[in-house]
């Protein structure tokens, strides 16, 4: 059962399969800039078979409402970006959706707008004076507007004002009326509690069913889920443990992140991921190219809802710079159907089982981790939610790593996922190989 008392049960079975749209139909950076009756919207929708092949139960969108260029700096909430299309090429996607079991998440910039937004356009134009005013913070006593993060073409919203407290409401009631699931707020985290707090209550009486995960990067993760009314926010904390420990060879860092996850999953369960459009890509960050199913193993076994964004399937490599243009590695164009080759089928291929082994195990999504062998190199955890219960093994050093969970209270096992071929007979200990990994599951 989910700790969440705002989460919807449906959650408890989600996995996601993250697409950033602009960049995946090359709608942005293109030139010369597409045209909304080329309807690329189209081209994710023609897309939909892939993540339920891989396991997905949904599809989380980023940015799909008018802005100049990424999508993060929005001129129009209501209107579907026409680089992308229109309101019908958004419903064909949503219908097609609904019809192969897939939910759909949007990615809400409610922080900030684009400077074409057509309430800044009014108060520029209107001087400090007029009423659009308010929908935006002054810096200081001056007459100039906030911006975001010194991002002169991101204008931040007046959240105190009662105008945009319920401009954020009815846009987000539009599209869950349109058949959206929810929403992932974007730097949520720049946002006051209060604001959320007074915005998705609201929300939620008319879409009891609806899940809100703000992005969150640094912080008091269960404090802003209380105080804003999140169901969920983004576990940055562990990202960074993960990619860190397997470079470093230092599982003790790992471990006391997943000793924090354990305690967030008291009150919430956060939206986990090894890769999303704001990163560099797992394949990219990690030195050692083996340990890349050892972040999947992760990924699939610990409390969360997971993500998996799109390209990682298949090794996609992409380096995020801090610099003008530095996402477009990470956010690339994608063919308009799947590929057909077989490159880098093997890391699909466990992406595939893993969430196979997540999907036959729905207790996962609030269950805890305790470690059981814990070295520089070496880590053995169990994760259970009462007697349910699998063994986690991964080994990033020279040595073999001998594994038996029956000497830590548990029974025999088989191997149900590994670097090795799954074996099927039932086993009183194993060992994993150097570089290697393994899943072991009790037997009955």
């Amino acid at each position: 059962m989910s700790p969440s008392s705002h989460e919807p049960d449906w959650v408890a079975h989600a996995i996601w399969w993250q697409v950033y749209p602009l960049g995946f139909v090359g709608a942005f950076p293109a030139e010369p800039a597409p045209t909304a009756d080329e309807h690329r919207l189209n081209r994710v929708t023609d897309w939909l078979d892939h993540p339920v092949a891989l396991g997905a139960s949904g599809i989380a969108l980023g940015p799909v409402f008018a802005s100049r260029t990424h999508g993060y700096d929005t001129t129009d909430h209501l209107r579907i970006d026409p680089r992308l299309g229109e309101d019908a090429d958004f419903d064909r996607l949503v219908a097609e959706a609904r019809g192969r079991g897939l939910r759909v998440l949007l990615d809400g910039v409610f922080n900030h707008v684009g400077t074409d937004f057509a309430k800044y356009r009014e108060a520029v134009d209107g001087g400090p004076d007029h009423p659009s005013s308010s929908w935006f913070r002054l810096r200081g006593k001056q007459s100039r507007f906030e911006t975001f993060e010194g991002h002169d073409g991101l204008i931040a919203l007046n959240h105190d004002s009662p105008e945009v407290v319920d401009y954020v409401v009815d846009v987000m009631s539009h599209w869950l009326d349109r058949g959206a699931d929810g929403w992932r707020l974007d730097a949520a985290y720049a946002v006051p509690d209060r604001f959320w707090a007074a915005v998705l209550p609201r929300v939620r009486q008319a879409h009891p069913d609806a899940w809100f995960v703000g992005e969150v990067i640094h912080g008091d993760y269960a404090a802003m889920v209380d105080a804003a009314t999140f169901d969920s926010v983004t576990q940055y904390e562990l990202w960074k443990a993960v990619w860190s420990s397997l470079n470093d060879g230092n599982f003790h860092e790992l471990d006391h992140a997943l000793r924090r996850h354990d305690e967030f999953l008291e009150t919430f369960v956060p939206m986990t991921f090894v890769g999303n459009h704001d990163v560099t890509r797992i394949a990219s960050k990690l030195d050692d190219p083996r340990h890349v199913e050892h972040a999947l193993a992760l990924l699939f076994t610990i409390g969360g809802t997971p993500s998996v964004y799109a390209g990682d399937e298949w090794g996609y490599r992409g380096v995020k710079e801090d610099r003008f243009g530095g996402d477009d590695a990470v956010r690339p164009e994608f063919d308009p159907v799947p590929p057909e080759t077989n490159l880098g089928d093997d890391v699909r291929r466990t992406h595939q089982h893993l969430i196979g082994l997540r999907r036959r195990h729905p207790w996962l999504h609030a269950a805890r981790t305790t470690a059981l062998t814990l070295t520089n190199e070496q880590y053995l955890y169990r994760v259970g939610d009462g007697d349910h219960a699998l063994y986690v093994a991964l080994n990033v050093g020279e040595e073999p790593m001998r594994v038996a969970p029956a000497e830590h209270g548990g029974r025999n096992g088989r191997i149900v996922a590994g670097s090795g071929a799954p074996a099927d007979d039932v086993v009183s200990e194993t060992t994993v190989a150097p570089h290697g990994w393994a899943i072991v599951e009790p037997a009955d």
